[in-house]
């Protein structure tokens, strides 16, 4: 049975929206997946650690029969084969990928939370999402149109294509 998952891309290093362009490609080639949408780019101020340069973001859709910690797990595979380090949080980053949402499944493990639980408040979550998936119900607060909407003046600037 194939399942409906949405995945954050952000980057802003070693030439931010080329990661970004090729973790879209990698995307499409995980095994047993499908990549069906993926939103403009978009220019992002960083959030929690200022010295740094923005970052490129962007959402996909894919449709995967990948349960959601194998696909974690090769999202994390994928960002660890672009050179991805952890040092500190928000730190920047060479290739980050976000499970944000899979069907309508909510959980809390050690690993993954379902779905993503910031990403509501984020702006350069919510305005590529809202691109892709405008009425998509965010469980229990509202479609990511509206969420997007609520994210507004947060230093998101899409990119022309």
């Amino acid at each position: 049975m194939s399942h409906r998952a949405f995945i954050a891309l952000g980057s802003n290093l070693q030439d931010p929206a080329t990661q970004v362009k090729q973790g879209l490609l990698e995307l499409a080639n995980i095994p047993d997946t499908t990549l069906i949408k993926a939103s403009s780019l978009y220019c992002t101020a960083p959030i929690g650690y200022d010295h740094q340069p923005d970052f490129i973001n962007a959402v996909a859709e894919i449709a995967t029969m990948l349960e959601p910690l194998p696909l974690l797990r090769v999202l994390l595979a994928l960002e660890d084969c672009h050179g991805r380090e952890r040092p500190f949080p928000n730190a920047p980053r060479v290739l980050d990928l976000d499970l944000l949402l899979y069907d309508d499944l909510t959980m809390e493990t050690p690993e993954l939370t379902l779905p993503h639980p910031r990403m509501s408040t984020r702006g350069f979550v919510m305005l590529p999402l809202a691109e892709i998936a405008p009425l998509l119900e965010i469980r229990g607060q509202g479609t990511a149109e509206a969420l997007a909407q609520q994210c507004l003046g947060q230093g998101v600037e899409r990119l022309t294509a």
